[in-house]
């Protein structure tokens, strides 16, 4: 009698093992794709999403993407932002992009800058909170407005990422957008000195009739003449949309994600 309630006692044992192991299972999977995101900066409530690649390991640290739409994508709904520029590069082409991505919505009528910019940010770090991320590998990039965007936040974040991106953006703005730096004299060399060793890649399109070419053209010659270690791609009867170009090429990616903060 007492080896069977000696045996009765081991299987009932054995059996919590196997509950507290599926259920650990459970605990440790991680929703992944494109997740639905809230964040909360100066008392108002902002919808972003998130990118979480279908292998993420929470016990591996994961670069970060943190990508800036352009004027056409802003509003409120939450999820326009992801339907241009990087996110359907990234559905294109997971293989090519083994990173978290953020995307941030600015409202209506806004740019990249004041509470959007700090709204940005607050959801890269409630991004960072949430999942294992590297902090030697956070990148910022953007399209058109975000393009002016990534220039706006590398200034005002300087050395917090390894690669900043800005495609098709603007720095002076004139005569039709609003500056990077209002009133500062000569913001290009400024902005170059401000970026130091930041790697930097611009993208722009020869022809575009949005944003005009130059706006890159100068800033990277202003980097270069700072002593910036930066990249230009000016590509050949391209109008504004330089975006898909650049966000599908595979080298872009590659490039991307060898760069590290030292």
């Amino acid at each position: 009698m007492g080896h069977r309630v000696a045996g009765m006692r081991l299987l009932f044992t054995l059996l919590l093992v196997a509950v507290s192991s599926v259920q650990a299972t459970v605990a440790q999977r991680v929703e992944t794709g494109f997740l639905d995101r809230t964040v909360t900066v100066a008392g108002a409530a902002y919808s972003y999403q998130v990118y979480v690649p279908r292998a993420y390991d929470p016990d591996s640290a994961w670069p970060v993407i943190l990508f800036l739409h352009g004027a056409g994508e802003r509003g409120a709904d939450g999820l326009i932002q992801t339907e241009v520029g990087l996110g359907p590069a990234i559905r294109r082409f997971p293989e090519r992009y083994p990173a978290i991505a953020v995307f941030p919505q600015a409202p209506a009528e806004s740019l990249w800058r004041g509470v959007p910019a700090q709204m940005a940010m607050a959801a890269l770090e409630q991004t960072i909170q949430d999942y294992n991320t590297d902090a030697r590998r956070l990148y910022l990039t953007g399209l058109s407005m975000g393009g002016h965007g990534s220039w706006y936040l590398s200034y005002h974040h300087p050395n917090r990422f390894a690669a900043v991106v800005p495609i098709c953006g603007w720095v002076t703005g004139a005569p039709f957008f609003e500056p990077v730096l209002p009133g500062v004299p000569q913001p290009r060399t400024v902005l170059a000195r401000r970026l130091g060793a930041t790697r930097v890649w611009v993208f722009h399109g020869e022809s575009d009739e949005v944003v005009p070419v130059v706006e890159s053209s100068a800033m990277f010659d202003a980097l270069q003449a700072a002593g910036g270690r930066v990249r230009y791609t000016e590509l050949p009867g391209i109008g504004h949309n330089s975006w898909d170009a650049a966000y599908g090429s595979p080298s872009f990616a590659t490039w991307l994600f060898a760069q590290r903060l030292p």
